[in-house]
C-alpha cells in the first residue's frame, strides 16, 4: 500500500510523514522529490522548467521507483508529495493502479492564515520561502475543483504532526500506541 500525503508546500507533510512511517508496521518513507532531483542532476540538464513535475519522465519514475522498492520490500510506503496538477495525479494514480497498488491519498490542509504563519516562522527553509508561498493559490485552486474531492483531507489547521499522523495511521488501520508530539 502507498499512503501519499498531499497538500501545499509548508503544510507539514515531511513532518508528518516521518511519524506515520513510525506507527505503521513495515513502513517507509519515500518521497518522490528525489526522484525529481535525480532529474535534475542530469548533465546537460534537461528542458528548463520552473518544476521538475512538468518534466514527462518525473511521472512515470515515481510509480516505477514505488512499485519497485514495494516489490523489494513489501509493507507500506509513506510519499509526502504535493501534486497540485490533476492530470499528473491521474497519471500516477492510474499507474500505480496499473500495477494492482493500492494507493490511500490524503491531503494535509490547513486554513490560508495558519499556512502563512507556518511559513513565516519555518526554521528549515527559512522564513517566508518565496517557493512556498508562490505555491498557496495553486493549493487553493485545486482544493477547490479537485484535490480534496479526490483524497481524504486531514484538517492541520489545530493538530500537531503527531495528532495528523495518529488520524492518517488509524484511517487506514492501524490503532493503538502512544500519541506522538
Amino acid at each position: 500500500m502507498i499512503v501519499w500525503l498531499n497538500g501545499t508546500h509548508g503544510v507539514g507533510k515531511t513532518t508528518t510523514s516521518a511519524l506515520v512511517r513510525q506507527l505503521i508496521p513495515d513502513a517507509r518513507v519515500l518521497d518522490a522529490e528525489k526522484v525529481g532531483e535525480t532529474l535534475m542532476d542530469i548533465t546537460p540538464g534537461l528542458p528548463g522548467t520552473d518544476n521538475f513535475q512538468h518534466w514527462p519522465p518525473w511521472r512515470p519514475l515515481v510509480v516505477e521507483t514505488a512499485r519497485r522498492v514495494l516489490d523489494y520490500t513489501g509493507g507500506t510506503l509513506v510519499m509526502p508529495m504535493t501534486v497540485l496538477f490533476e492530470p499528473y495525479w491521474r497519471e500516477i494514480s492510474a499507474g500505480l493502479a496499473g500495477h494492482a497498488i493500492e494507493v490511500r491519498h490524503f491531503v494535509l490542509h490547513a486554513d490560508p492564515d495558519t499556512l502563512r504563519r507556518r511559513i513565516a516562522g519555518d526554521t528549515v527553509t527559512g522564513p517566508d520561502s518565496p517557493f512556498r508561498l508562490r505555491y498557496l493559490e495553486p493549493y487553493a485552486q485545486a482544493a477547490r475543483t479537485w484535490l480534496h474531492a479526490e483524497a481524504e483531507v486531514v484538517d492541520t489547521t489545530y493538530l500537531t504532526p503527531g495528532q495528523a499522523a495518529r488520524h492518517i495511521a488509524e484511517a487506514v488501520g492501524v490503532r493503538g500506541g502512544e500519541p506522538l508530539l
